[in-house]
């Protein structure tokens, strides 16, 4: 007897898809690190930008706070003794030059309540150029307005600090002070000696016989020390008429007073380089007779110094990024 036979298993037909396949672990696990990794650069991105706009948020409302409330009102109508600082190197991108002064100067000035301006001084000197536009002011200041002014001097009032000082009506000065140094002077230095010992050929191509003149690689000739000599001889007689000028009958010349030296206060009003031994109280009590001090010095407060140092800090941020592109995506 025959057994049954067993149905043939039917073979898949040739256009079946094939059978669903799971993925792999290693797959699976790739893909959750991706996301993971995706969803932490956009949380990081996101806590940038809510920094970043926090940080803008603070600086805009400090500096309008700065800007509001920065300077307790004062009331200029009242008699006072009006200040003005010049501290520091005498610079055009300094804080003591002639735009940033003459401003100041101006605005002590035109209040109604100002019997005199002040001029503190302690500075060694700086430019004639700053120097020579705030002397010129305050005479104009003074004709303009019938206020005298006075210079007082902290710890130095040299060079071009002391050209600024002989236009004030009197300078008043410490004991101990340094004064004058009535002169001009044009510094640099010269390698041509050390190249030639390393064997260093220096290579200036000039359009201009003297074009490359005090140029501290290169020989300078009799001719160009002459010339540079002849300018700063002229800029020295320029500081002396001012002196001249300003200090009048009571200077008491020697040949060292515009020779460059320096004396202490004490030997400045014995030269007539100054008037007094005095500070800044005794003048607006004794000279002024208006004890109260208003000072118009010009300066950034916290909120621009601030503001100042965060554009700066955004300037370089772009110059950085032109710098170094970041790769397009």
């Amino acid at each position: 007897m025959t057994e049954p036979l067993e149905p043939a298993a039917s073979a898949p037909s040739r256009g079946a898809a094939p059978a669903a396949t799971e993925p792999s672990w290693e797959r699976v696990t790739l893909e959750k690190f991706a996301m993971a990794a995706l969803a932490e650069q956009r949380q990081a991105r996101r806590w940038r930008s809510g920094l970043r706009l926090a940080w803008l948020v603070f600086f805009i409302a400090l500096t309008w706070f700065g800007l509001r409330h920065g300077v307790a009102p004062t009331d200029v109508t009242r008699p006072h003794t009006a200040v003005v600082e010049i501290k520091g190197e005498i610079a055009a991108d300094a804080d003591a030059s002639a735009d940033t002064v003459v401003s100041a100067m101006r605005s002590a000035f035109e209040d109604e309540g100002s019997l005199a301006v002040v001029l503190l001084i302690n500075s060694p000197g700086g430019s004639p150029v700053q120097a020579g536009i705030i002397n010129d002011e305050i005479y104009r200041l003074k004709v303009l307005h019938k206020k005298p002014v006075y210079a007082v001097v902290e710890d130095s009032c040299a060079s071009a600090a002391y050209y600024i000082a002989v236009a004030a009506d009197q300078i008043f000065v410490d004991k101990a002070s340094i004064v004058g140094s009535v002169g001009v002077l044009m510094d640099g230095f010269g390698f041509t000696g050390l190249m030639d010992k390393l064997g260093v050929e220096r290579r200036l191509m000039t359009a201009g016989e003297n074009k490359g003149i005090l140029d501290p690689f290169s020989p300078v000739s009799d001719k160009q020390k002459q010339f540079a000599q002849s300018m700063l001889d002229a800029i020295h007689q320029q500081f002396i008429a001012a002196v001249r000028a300003g200090r009048g009958a009571r200077l008491k010349e020697t040949p060292e007073t515009f020779s460059g030296l320096f004396w202490t206060g004490d030997q400045a009003v014995k030269l007539g380089l100054a008037d007094q031994l005095a500070n800044l109280d005794y003048v607006a009590r004794e000279v002024v007779k208006a004890e109260e001090l208003i000072d118009y010095t010009r300066r950034d407060n916290v909120a621009e110094r601030l503001v100042k140092r965060f554009g700066a800090s955004i300037g370089q941020g772009i110059a950085t990024s032109l710098r170094n592109p970041l790769p397009l995506r």
